[in-house]
């Protein structure tokens, strides 16, 4: 099935670079942090056999623009953008922070039939609050291979895996997402789940994998989902079993489906 690439203009003039593909009903997919829509990939190719996805690079990545000064509702009149493009309402999929920014655009009321999202990383507790302040705190200075190393420390990374990383051929192009982590850090906010998303009256899946991932507390993602889950007005819980925080995306698009197809 053929990828169309093309592009929309954002309201404050900013150019979002997206891949459309398949027919059906309208799906857009949100990346996660360090993503340029390349690790969505492989699941809008999944879904297309039933969907028109339509998978984005968010502002600052890949072939999208940036204008400063950042704000998460620019990322949501970029999902706006899109959306006006695919003819909406439109079922949004969110992986990790993407995940808190496809809650923040039903919140704002843009036109979504359903939100689901998978492993949305709020920190849940004062040990992981304190955490994730300071690294927000020491994001905003740090130069682009500080905030990747950052970024890893907070997920549980070791020196020995930082030191393989910077070494590893894949560190460039990492460090030219980097500036966006800032992004990521605001559409998740200070802590736990904001108390503006029970605004939310759609439709939401609350995803986890529970494969964890190495480094982080053990239940850090079950935790945040629990936590979206008694807030969400309409929210169902689930569960991919032998799934970690990048999905297989042919495990996850028939999941997806179900929920999008009621």
């Amino acid at each position: 099935m053929s990828t169309v690439k093309s592009t929309v203009t954002s309201q404050d003039g900013t150019t979002i670079a997206y891949d459309r593909t398949g027919a059906g009903p309208p799906v857009v997919l949100v990346g996660g942090g360090l993503d340029d829509g390349v690790e969505n990939a492989p699941l809008a190719a999944e879904l297309a056999a039933e969907f028109t996805v339509f998978n984005y690079a968010r502002r600052g990545r890949g072939a999208s623009g940036d204008t400063p000064p950042y704000a998460v509702r620019r990322e949501v009149e970029d999902l706006d953008a899109l959306i006006a493009v695919a003819g909406g309402p439109v079922h949004l999929f969110g992986a990790s922070s993407g995940g808190a920014l496809a809650l923040e655009a039903a919140a704002a009321g843009l036109s979504v039939a359903t939100v689901a999202v998978y492993e949305v990383p709020y920190p849940i507790g004062d040990d992981e609050v304190s955490a994730w302040r300071a690294y927000r705190t020491n994001l905003a200075t740090a130069s682009p291979g500080d905030a990747l190393e950052l970024f890893m420390r907070l997920a549980g990374s070791s020196d020995e895996d930082i030191v393989g990383a910077r070494a590893a051929p894949v560190w460039a192009d990492l460090e030219r997402l980097a500036p966006t982590l800032p992004y990521d850090a605001a559409c998740l906010g200070d802590g736990p789940p904001p108390r503006r998303l029970a605004d939310v009256e759609q439709p939401v899946l609350v995803l986890t994998g529970d494969a964890g991932l190495p480094g982080l507390a053990l239940g850090y993602f079950d935790r945040a989902a629990e936590a979206l889950d008694d807030l969400l007005p309409n929210a169902d819980r689930l569960t991919v079993p032998g799934q970690g925080h990048v999905a297989d995306p042919k495990t996850l698009a028939p999941v997806l489906s179900r929920f999008f197809t009621g």
